[in-house]
């Protein structure tokens, strides 16, 4: 049985991970699951891929083209977008972007 006490994780503790020139990031991951603070810049591309589990993308600020089964939907801050676990998607920042991405259930 999982250790059922609270555990503390603070961001200003968390290295910041230099994915390329575009984007950064900021990861939690246990037990399958991630919490991902992630930084773009406008223009910035997250390739087609896909996770096992579903993953929830909360726009803190800016603006992402999120594509996925041929479909795309532009969140603007304050939005949510849900991706369905084992969709291919995709991600491109229409302005400087901060995100809080959220993936549940197998890998990240």
């Amino acid at each position: 049985m999982p250790d059922p006490r609270p555990i503390l994780f603070r961001w200003a503790d968390i290295e910041l991970d230099k994915v390329t020139e575009m984007v950064s990031r900021k990861e939690i991951c246990a037990d399958g699951e991630s919490l991902v603070q992630t930084y773009l810049k406008k223009g910035a591309l997250v390739p087609r891929h896909a996770h096992a589990g579903h993953q929830w993308v909360y726009v803190l600020q800016g603006a992402l083209r999120m594509t996925s089964a041929g479909e795309s939907v532009i969140a603007r801050e304050g939005d949510v977008v849900r991706i369905t676990g084992g969709s291919d998607h995709q991600g491109e920042a229409m302005a400087d972007s901060f995100v809080l991405v959220v993936t549940t259930g197998g890998d990240r």
